[in-house]
């Protein structure tokens, strides 16, 4: 359907491999006549289930041991990874875990790991009650399945007229192709107004995202003329690869835009236009995870939404009514993106503000208020600690309005700007219920925080039309003020009732939630880097699968 075209990006390209290398120290001495001979047990958990992943080797009668068997994982940093390591002292060769002696676990996720300084991560072990059980050590290092970044840019000449008092509105979606003939959305271009020869603005993208390594795979284009609607006008359609753009501005990248419909219909039909690479290609190479290019700390700060249109908290039709058995969706929301990106900030420590209330004592309406209650020091501990605080806030402040985003946007932006050297991240969450009242003052704060290291997540809760959301959300059209368009996509929209999961399962609503809204974060960060001219840090030795000696699944560039 041509209407399909603004559905959500398929994000299941593949994750990188990490590698977790484990070590212990001061471990329980067991053993009557010598030292402890360690063994440790790796568990993945998922939402429901926990399934034993692999062990290491045993090493004989130490306390201190550096493993050499390593873990390899599929990384994902928009999902919770959770893990469990088990240590204990093997004292026979049974395979019974009973017959040996357990010296202590640990409970973390791969993004603890991943986000931790150096991607390091120290934890005492515990489980034995009354003992100390010594420290695990756990590093995770990427292996070089790289992400080449390409950076091109499209222009076309005499497309079809389809606006009936105007010229077209172009914008073009790009799809790659699947092993089984079907094709994945893979990008949209921004809409340009009123042309028939448009200018589309460059596009950095990875290349795994539109051929998935597979120079020779079928590239897909199709330009529409965009209509408020969402009934979208197809213009036409192309085919190219990767191969082919990469021999960049040439002749061989002119490509004639063919409407099949209209080629059966009208014998002298030729073609609906034409789309030329405008720029030859550029090609960055990054490690797929930011988090290991460039060693960046993320800094989180929430937003909530005080004012009246919630309803009365006392009541059970608010969305802060705090009902004692179950989060309302506020509180999920909040947890849902919040326990996966605590894992990437050191500290743990995370600023928590509201908006679109009155304070006591004088009743001033404010819209960058603590939820803590302090000025001087807005920071919550933990997520635990940003709900506390809202519950609280709850009880002393009075709901009103209006709805005002520009002030914590600004506010996040003041930091942003004070550190635009790649070692620092900031990712705003804002979630309301309802209609933005200064839309003008927002979109000129997100235009300019786009210039910054700084993205912005909005969750709508409630069941109000969230029309300006979409607009700020700058998938349709990019974002611009006073004629001035965002350098970045730097913010991702979505309505919490769009993942409600309709069995009441409010752990999977929540992982479904977070999945989706941090999807974009690590190629938001990457594009800054890349604008800002910020090199990633050395890359490791090529990884390839074991046993596959035939095929190459090391990304390059090709010549």
């Amino acid at each position: 359907m041509e209407g399909d075209v603004m559905d959500k990006l398929d994000r299941s390209i593949p994750a990188t491999k990490v590698e977790i290398t484990v070590s212990c120290r001061d471990l329980l001495d067991r053993d009557t006549f010598s030292k402890s001979d360690p063994c440790k047990y790796f568990y993945l958990t998922g939402v429901s289930h926990l399934s034993q992943f692999g062990r290491t080797e045993v090493i004989d009668n130490t306390l201190n041991p550096d493993f050499v068997r390593k873990y390899i994982l599929d990384y994902f940093f928009e999902e919770k990874q959770n893990l469990r390591f088990d240590v204990y002292d093997i004292d026979s060769k049974s395979p019974d875990m009973a017959k040996h002696d357990f010296l202590g676990q640990v409970f973390c996720t791969l993004g603890e790991i991943v986000g931790s300084p150096a991607s390091r991560l120290e934890k005492p072990l515990g489980g034995i009650p009354g003992k100390k059980c010594g420290t695990i050590i756990l590093s995770a290092e990427e292996l070089g399945n790289c992400r080449v970044i390409v950076t091109m840019q499209f222009c076309a000449h005499k497309l079809d007229k389809k606006d009936f008092f105007g010229k077209s509105d172009p914008f073009m979606v790009f799809y790659r192709s699947n092993e089984d003939g079907t094709f994945t959305i893979c990008h949209k271009t921004e809409v340009v107004k009123n042309t028939l020869n448009p200018v589309w603005q460059p596009i950095s993208i990875p290349v795994r995202a539109i051929c998935n390594g597979d120079f020779n795979r079928t590239i897909k284009a199709e330009v529409y003329d965009w209509d408020r609607d969402g009934s979208h006008d197809f213009i036409g359609e192309f085919t190219t690869s990767y191969r082919d753009l990469s021999r960049g501005q040439s002749q061989f990248n002119v490509y004639e835009v063919v409407n099949a419909k209209k080629k059966l219909k009208k014998k002298r039909y030729m073609n609906s236009g034409t789309v030329s690479l405008s720029k030859g290609l550029s090609v960055d190479v990054f490690l797929f995870s930011p988090f290991f290019s460039f060693r960046t700390q993320i800094h989180f700060t929430v937003a909530i939404d005080f004012t009246a249109s919630n309803g009365n908290p006392s009541q059970s039709t608010s969305l802060h009514y705090m009902n004692p058995y179950q989060m309302n969706a506020y509180a999920m929301a909040l947890k849902a993106v919040g326990e996966i990106i605590q894992d990437y900030d050191s500290d743990k420590m995370f600023p928590a503000l509201g908006f679109g209330a009155k304070l006591p004592p004088d009743g001033r309406v404010s819209h960058e208020f603590p939820l803590n209650g302090n000025i001087e020091n807005p920071y919550c501990n933990g997520m635990e600690g940003i709900l506390d605080a809202y519950h609280q806030s709850l009880k002393t402040v009075q709901l009103y309005g209006p709805t005002n985003f520009a002030p914590v946007v600004n506010h996040v932006a003041k930091y942003a700007a004070a550190v635009q050297d790649g070692s620092q991240y900031f990712v705003l969450l804002i979630i309301t219920d309802g209609v933005i009242s200064d839309m003008a003052q927002t979109k000129e704060a997100i235009v300019n925080a786009a210039k910054l290291p700084m993205s912005i997540i909005i969750v709508g809760v409630g069941q109000a039309e969230f029309d300006a959301m979409v607009e700020l959300d700058g998938d349709d059209i990019r974002i611009s003020s006073r004629g001035k368009l965002a350098e970045r996509d730097i913010v991702q929209f979505v309505p919490f009732r769009d993942y409600m999961d309709r069995t009441g399962n409010h752990v999977l609503s929540m992982a479904r939630l977070a999945k989706d809204v941090l999807a974009e974060i690590p190629d938001q960060l990457i594009l800054y880097m890349k604008n800002r001219g910020i090199k990633p840090c050395s890359l490791p030795p090529p990884y390839e699968e074991p046993g596959a000696e035939d095929h190459d699944h090391t990304l390059t560039t090709p010549i």
